[in-house]
């Protein structure tokens, strides 16, 4: 699936089976949520957190997947093509870090 087809599919579910959008700031609280849920699961799986026993049954990749969701959401409802920022975002990074990283003595 490229990234303009979750686009549109993901307008199709939010127009039929969702009914409509949330507001814009209900979807950015949201996302903040499910960001929140992510860093849950890190910080227990991969930092020194323990899992709970209500943590044990979580599934990573599709708890991205909401992150993921509401970010296309809100895409949506605010005009933006995904695929052309994310391109016009990975040009600044390879000219503004063209060198940065490879001259940074803490990745060495």
């Amino acid at each position: 699936m490229t990234i303009q087809e979750a686009q549109e599919s993901v307008d199709q579910w939010i127009t039929t089976t969702g009914i409509r959008y949330f507001n814009e700031l209900t979807n950015t609280a949201i996302l903040m949520e499910e960001v929140g849920e992510v860093a849950r699961i890190m910080s227990r799986k991969y930092g020194e957190q323990s899992f709970k026993k209500s943590d044990e049954a979580v599934d990573l990749g599709d708890e991205m997947a909401d992150v993921l969701f509401v970010l296309i959401c809100l895409a949506n409802q605010t005009g933006i093509n995904l695929t052309d920022a994310l391109e016009k975002n990975m040009i600044k990074k390879s000219i503004r870090d063209a060198d940065r990283h490879k001259n940074n003595e803490k990745l060495k």
